[in-house]
Order: structure tokens, then sequence, then C-alpha cells
């Protein structure tokens, strides 16, 4: 065996000659240098070699179709215009400096991941890969027997997890559609577009445990998943977040002025602040309190799982609407700071309504007017998360107990308790 002294003296080192200092500086090649040398050095094709035995197999015609479609491929590159497109590549063909990143609107390499610029994405980007599940992880058997128990639960109960499965399948296929089609696009930062498809492929799985739920019960699954269309309060708070997404979802949109860049900005307070971070909150609350009574555990085990994603969710996207006000300021006008506050009163409302929709009468421990106090809680958090001043005055958490299971003022270290069989999907234990 060849061992590295063998190595040595079979390899010496050519010798290093002293360096001119003299030479003129190198010249890095442009794009179009390389790419035409890279044209120019495709060989040309060799006529295929057919073993003897092979022959007989091969039809003729077979072969010269090969050799003609190889030789067109080589024909089209060596004709390959490269002037499409070469501005941009010429634009961005230098290293990346830290400098050079910016949220919106920054013409560096999308594609250059490091240097970090800022470490707080790459590290939620971690933790939300650190704490993967599946929804077929969790056992339903218990949820499966009460729900077709006649006496298992109330008509009360019933209708919070019917509404509840109706709102949230819908609801994350929204995000994700808003994810997918327009803040991907048009956030210019390649490691918050990393968390960015992180989210994506959890809010797929949150969709998924909300399928499992509703085929697990063997509920009417269409009725279910129309619920956004035909039911009032859940309809609102759909196409409430809906008209935030319809301009930016258009491909021929894009930021650079200040009008554009502001409606940005409304839908990442829509979607962080208010379809995630007020809409969810009150069917949280109400699956969970059903764990809490030992009704629907498994359901509400999912819905434990799913909201620790949604509070990451929740405070990236508040991480990265500060972030651009910082970068930004222009955008963060009077005018501006008004309409996010009407947006963040405005989604408190709905889910108000939603929460008297879904509770008509006390259930759970629980009834509309504390969950109306609750949500006032929620929204003065949000409005202070983003820098606005709080707009309910005195009003408190009726519910400490979901401090117990996520700690809303703790929102920024969620990590900071780690779940021991998270990754599993096994139950939570806390250390």
């Amino acid at each position: 065996m060849l061992s590295w002294d063998d190595f040595n003296q079979e390899e010496q080192p050519t010798p290093v000659s002293k360096p001119n200092t003299e030479q003129p500086p190198i010249q890095n090649p442009t794009v179009n240098e390389v790419v035409q040398e890279a044209i120019q050095a495709v060989p040309e094709p060799k006529p295929a070699r057919v073993e003897p035995a092979l022959e007989t197999t091969i039809d003729s015609s077979d072969k010269q179709n090969n050799a003609n479609a190889l030789q067109r491929a080589i024909s089209d590159l060596q004709s390959l215009d490269v002037a499409a497109g070469l501005d941009e590549l010429e634009g961005t063909a230098n290293r990346v400096a830290v400098d050079d990143k910016r949220m919106i609107n920054c013409r560096a390499d999308l594609n250059q991941l490091v240097p970090f610029k800022y470490d707080w994405a790459w590290q939620k980007y971690l933790d939300g890969c650190a704490n993967h599940w599946m929804p077929q992880e969790v056992n339903m058997n218990a949820d499966i027997a009460l729900w077709k128990n006649p006496n298992g639960l109330t008509d009360d109960e019933r209708l919070i997890v019917q509404r509840n499965l109706g709102f949230f399948a819908t609801a994350d296929s929204l995000v994700a559609n808003n994810l997918v089609l327009a803040i991907y696009r048009l956030i210019t930062n390649p490691e918050c577009r990393q968390y960015i498809l992180r989210q994506a492929f959890e809010e797929a799985i949150h969709t998924h445990a909300y399928q499992y739920c509703i085929e697990s019960l063997a509920m009417d699954e269409g009725e279910i998943f129309n619920m956004y269309h035909e039911v009032p309060s859940v309809a609102k708070k759909a196409s409430w977040g809906l008209k935030y997404t319809q301009s930016l979802s258009d491909p021929n949109f894009n930021t650079g002025t200040i009008e554009t860049d502001q409606e940005l900005l409304k839908n990442l307070i829509a979607f962080y602040c208010c379809l995630e971070g007020i809409f969810f909150y009150c069917g949280f609350t109400q699956i969970l309190s059903m764990g809490r009574r030992n009704k629907m555990t498994g359901t509400s085990e999912q819905f434990q799982y799913i909201l620790r994603d949604e509070s990451m969710h929740l405070n990236f996207g508040i991480d990265m609407i500060n972030q651009i006000k910082l970068e930004n300021p222009q955008l963060w006008n009077d005018e501006m700071k008004e309409q996010a506050t009407q947006m963040i009163l405005q989604a408190t409302q709905l889910e108000i309504e939603y929460a008297r929709d879904t509770m008509p009468r006390g259930v759970l421990g629980m009834n509309a007017a504390m969950m109306e106090e609750y949500l006032q809680f929620i929204a003065n958090r949000r409005l202070v998360q983003i820098g606005l001043p709080e707009q309910f005055k005195g009003v408190s958490n009726p519910f400490p107990w979901m401090s117990e299971i996520m700690d809303l003022r703790k929102e920024k270290n969620f990590f900071e308790t780690r779940v021991i069989e998270y990754q599993t999907g096994g139950a939570l234990s806390w250390d």
C-alpha cells in the first residue's frame, strides 16, 4: 500500500519561484468569456463503438437516430445565445459582502448564502429543522372512539372541533400560497429565504395534520374543506387575508418604490401579525382546552405541535418586518403606522366574531367574553412587537394556562425550553 512517506518521495513539489511583484494584476474573466470558453470546449462526438456481440441487437436506424440527436444537442450549444440575462449575471458575478445584503430590493447574488447578515434567520431555520414531526406519528384512536360515541361530546364541543378544522384546513394553505407565490420572490436575502422554504414545508405539514384529523374522524371532507366559502365567520377571515395577497401574487409585481414596498410590508403584517398572530389563537385555545380535559387528546396534541411551529413563524415575521423598517425608515411613516394599527384592530374584531360564532354558550371553562379579552391582550402584544402603542388598556390574559403551553411573554426565546421527543412525534416532555 502506498504510504504518505512513499507519496512524498514519488511526488516532489515543484520549486516555488519568488513572486514577481511587478506583474500586472490578474484579470477575472467576464461571464460571457467563461460561457463562450465552455461552449468551445465541447468535444466533437466520436462514433459510438458497439461491441460485436451487440451489433445484431441494435438496429442501424436506432444508432443513426442517437447520433443525430447528439449532434443536434452539440449544435444547439455551439449556437447558444448568451446575451439573454447576461447583464444580470455580470451584476451578480462578484462575491457577496455582508454589507451588500438587504431584506428587500437587493441586487447581490441570492444564490450566495454566506456570509450571513441576519444570524437570527439562520438560527430559526436550524431550530425548525430540529423540530420536525409528522401527523401520522400522533395516536388518534382515543379521538375516534370519543367522536363516534353519541354521548362523548356535547353539541357545542363538536361545533368547536368542526369549525376549527374547517378554518385551519384552509388557512395554512393560504399562508403557504402567499409564501410561495409572493413573499419568497420579493424577499432578497438568502438566509431569510432559507427559513421561508422551511416555513412553507411546515405549512404543508399543518394542512396534512388537519386532513389527517378530518379523515380519522370520518368527517364530511367536502363540508369541512369548503367551510371558508360557506360559514360567514370563517369566510370573512379568509377573505380579509386574501385581499393582501392579490397584487403581490401577480408575477409582474415588483418592489422598488415606496408604494410597492409598503404594499409588501402590509402583506407581511397581515399574514404574520394578523393571520398567524391573531386569527389562530381562538382556535388554538379552544382545542388545547379540550386536551386539558382529556378530550380529543390526539387532535389537541397535533394543535400543540402546530402552535409551536406557528409561534416560530410569527417571531420570524416580526423580525423581518422590523428589519425592513430599520433599513427603509421612509416606509414607516404616520400613514403606514395608522394602516398597520387598523389592520391589527380589524383582525382582532374578526376573531372576536369567530369566537362568538364558535362559542354561543359557555363551554370548556371559557366563553366569548373571556375570549374577547384574551384576543385584545394578544392584539396589544402584536402592536408593541412592531413598535406601535397598545390599543386596549388594562386587559390581561384570562387563560394563564396557555402560558404553560406556549409562554406568550417568551416568544422571542421559543426554544429556551426544549421539547424532548418533539422530533419523533411522541408525547411532549419538558426538562
